[in-house]
């Protein structure tokens, strides 16, 4: 089967619009990993993402009847710039379908190219409805981002360089997945040429559509879609896609927010180029892969996809690229309350650099404290650094992989719940970043509960998150539980989260 794409991507049509990118070698990665690593910079395209390939290859194809029409895509941002490029190129009205979620960027990227771009629904499954509706009203021909041979040969150019730049066939190839187009195509080159080669595709796991549909020998639809990574916030593989992974992939794995967060800042280390999350995906890949397989001495390629990200979404990301390298460590340690203890309790964690320290006067005989501590792989990693300090009398909890530590408590360290307050409950709620959002939440909690606790907190990605603690009598618990669920944005209760009951709930005896 991966012989029947070789002649659509040797035939695509794709350079009138898309570059040759450089295969570049990254030596600190290479270092890290002890392995030669080269990078595929498709985030150095006209439009920062390979996806102008596909959607040129495409659309190039048209009648003549089909172009007078004009076309509509549903897209995250960069199959509608793809779009939109060659629709300037070749002439052809483009309507765009977006998720209220994209970032700016891309969207002032899309109308700056000539396209009416509409937004609608809150991932690309809800915007491909819109666009089907615009089919079906205005005769448009639709372009879809992946589930298309000829989106995904176009896509395959990427592999068809890849094979002429690199010294050789590579031991390894990690490339990013959302809908499968980039990796359908680069796979069935790559198999088909290089047929030793190890092909891993890389998903967020919050959008692992992929694995779901491998793990189950069908596709399958998620129900709920991850928004960080929003070039890759697909809820199924295509159909098509599908059929040419099951066949050319050697394995699909998953990335965690944290470790897609430590990729970006990698690429930028070894390149001085700025990915946005979708396009780190492979690098995250690589690194866990890697590590985990204990591999040495080998050649591998990691694509960079795409490098269309909102400036203030750097926030997030850089505060959460240590945790992800495993090179920061938050803990809650309880130490005397006496003077002279925290000198003593930094004694113990010896030269490790401190990122965070917050504490609050509780009571007479010990304090906690929130603490972000540096770590090495010399230290082993979290739990050496946990044992280090419980040998010397401190209790710890290791929160580095607590959520709710990490986006919210560790902002709002202050005080634990007034005895005055009874029967509270606590949530983390996630919802997208919209105008309307927040009030719409509020709203729909209505006047039934009194709120205790409330933070919110924007961190510059197409999502935002709220901390709520509200009094709930017990009779009322279901009420509040199915106004959330109506509601319909994803929530979880936190009420015996161990951070929450450490820092803010009422005070453990014993």
């Amino acid at each position: 089967m991966p012989h029947s794409y070789i002649k659509k991507i040797l035939n695509a049509r794709v350079y009138d619009v898309a570059r040759e990118t450089p295969l570049d070698a990254a030596p600190l990665l290479s270092s890290r990993l002890n392995n030669q690593v080269w990078l595929k910079r498709e985030d150095l395209q006209p439009v920062f993402s390979f996806k102008c390939r596909g959607a040129y290859n495409k659309m190039s194809r048209l009648d003549e009847s089909a172009r007078q029409a004009g076309v509509v895509a549903a897209s995250a941002g960069n199959h509608a710039q793809g779009v939109a490029l060659a629709a300037q190129k070749l002439s052809i009205k483009a309507t765009i379908v977006m998720p209220v979620t994209t970032p700016a960027i891309k969207v002032d990227a899309v109308r700056a190219r000539g396209a009416r771009v509409v937004l609608f629904g809150d991932t690309f499954d809800e915007a491909a409805v819109r666009a089907a509706e615009l089919v079906a009203t205005h005769g448009l021909t639709f372009i879809h981002p992946f589930d298309d041979p000829d989106v995904i040969a176009g896509q395959g150019t990427v592999a068809m360089e890849l094979v002429r730049q690199a010294p050789g066939p590579l031991d390894y190839v990690f490339i990013c997945c959302g809908g499968g187009g980039l990796l359908a195509g680069m796979a069935a080159y790559l198999r088909y040429t290089w047929p030793d080669t190890r092909i891993i595709g890389v998903e967020p796991e919050d959008a692992a559509c992929t694995q779901a549909a491998l793990n189950k020998g069908r596709r399958v639809t998620l129900r709920e879609v991850g928004l960080f990574a929003d070039g890759c916030a697909v809820a199924q593989v295509g159909k098509e896609t599908f059929r040419v992974i099951r066949e050319c992939v050697d394995e699909v794995m998953t990335v965690s927010t944290d470790e897609i967060c430590a990729a970006v800042k990698d690429i930028f280390e070894d390149t001085r180029a700025i990915a946005e999350p979708a396009g780190a995906l492979a690098v995250a890949g690589m690194k866990k892969f890697a590590e985990a397989h204990a591999i040495t001495g080998k050649m591998m390629a990691a694509t960079v996809s795409g490098a269309n990200t909102n400036f203030d979404r750097l926030r997030y990301i850089s505060e959460r690229t240590e945790i992800g390298e495993r090179r920061e460590a938050i803990l809650s340690v309880t130490i005397p309350e006496r003077a002279g203890a925290f000198r003593t309790f930094c004694s113990a964690i010896g030269k490790r650099n401190i990122t965070e320290f917050n504490y609050r006067y509780e009571m007479s005989g010990e304090a906690r404290v929130f603490v972000g501590l540096t770590v090495t792989p010399d230290d082993e990693g979290v739990s050496a650094l946990q044992s280090v300090l419980e040998r010397k009398g401190y209790r710890v909890l290791d929160m580095t992989d607590n959520e709710t530590a990490k986006l919210h408590l560790r902002h709002m360290i202050g005080g634990r719940v007034s005895p005055e307050i009874a029967d509270e409950m606590v949530f983390r709620v996630e919802f997208p970043e919209r105008p309307g959002s927040l009030l719409q939440f509020l709203d729909a909690l209505g006047k039934e509960f009194s709120i205790s606790l409330f933070h919110y907190r924007n961190h510059g990605s197409a999502f935002g998150r709220i901390l709520v603690g509200m009094q709930v009598p017990p009779s009322k618990r279901p009420m509040l539980k199915k106004a959330l669920s109506r509601l319909g944005y994803r929530f979880w209760e936190e009420t015996d989260n161990p951070a929450y009951r450490e820092y803010l709930g009422r005070p453990t005896t014993g």
